[in-house]
């Protein structure tokens, strides 16, 4: 049975895009695959998909450099990066640039699978109409986070854009506001059961965090670092619309 969702695979390798094609089209998924950088500019040209796997290793233009390009246009579509060797480097930077997950080569096609599962469970439901009971705000410092929609609005009702690492690991610390999470916390609380033991991540998604967010990416007075402890949000969060 088809799902509807619309994946992207991005792999200079043959094999693997047909691969790949074939076994998500099996689990009902429609595919498209090309092999590079500017061949994925002009797919994307004239149809967004609902998800990219994104090879980090790519002739011409590598994975970071696409996954930033593609932030830096506003562009949140969820990314899956998959690297070479699952070195610790790059999928901090892979996180750094913007991805959602990332799975390091040779990978069993079942756990690219149950990523893709995990990481568009976590995305809105387009098209979905939301009645004003289920709608639920959380207002935070000069913010507020639609979690049905997973929106991100300031006080004059700007939207800021949000990967769907960034809202989950948002989310988190609205919910457990004047606590001090660990990163071990926040990276169970946020992830779930697709959780990894994977510090430095959750350090670099409140890095993300505290530059959409804070006046001062530098002094950061939303989301301050407890030395030895971990995170904690410092802002009073209320509910309402």
């Amino acid at each position: 049975m088809s799902s509807g969702k619309q994946l992207l695979v991005v792999d200079d390798h043959s094999e693997i895009r047909s691969l790949l094609t074939r076994f998500l089209e099996q689990h009902g998924y429609q595919v498209q695959a090309v092999p590079d950088g500017h061949a994925m500019r002009q797919h994307l040209s004239h149809q967004e998909p609902d998800l990219i796997i994104l090879d980090l290793m790519l002739p011409g233009d590598d994975g970071l450099t696409l996954c930033r390009e593609l932030r830096g246009q506003g562009n949140e579509v969820p990314i899956i990066m998959l690297t070479a060797v699952g070195e610790e480097t790059d999928r901090i930077v892979g996180l750094e640039m913007g991805a959602d997950d990332y799975l390091p080569k040779p990978f069993n096609p079942r756990e690219l699978l149950a990523r893709i599962k995990a990481v568009l469970r976590r995305q809105p439901m387009a098209g979905v109409p939301i009645t004003p009971e289920e709608v639920q705000h959380l207002h935070f410092d000069r913010w507020r986070l639609d979690l049905a929609r997973r929106e991100l609005r300031d006080d004059v009702g700007v939207t800021v854009s949000l990967s769907t690492a960034e809202f989950d690991l948002l989310r988190v610390f609205t919910q457990h506001p004047h606590h001090v999470l660990s990163r071990d916390q926040l990276l169970d609380l946020a992830r779930g059961r697709e959780a990894q033991a994977f510090d430095r991540a959750i350090d670099t998604l409140v890095s993300r965090l505290r530059r959409k967010l804070e006046r001062d990416s530098k002094q950061p007075q939303l989301i301050k670092t407890i030395w030895g402890g971990g995170y904690m949000l410092v802002t009073d969060v209320r509910h309402g619309n």
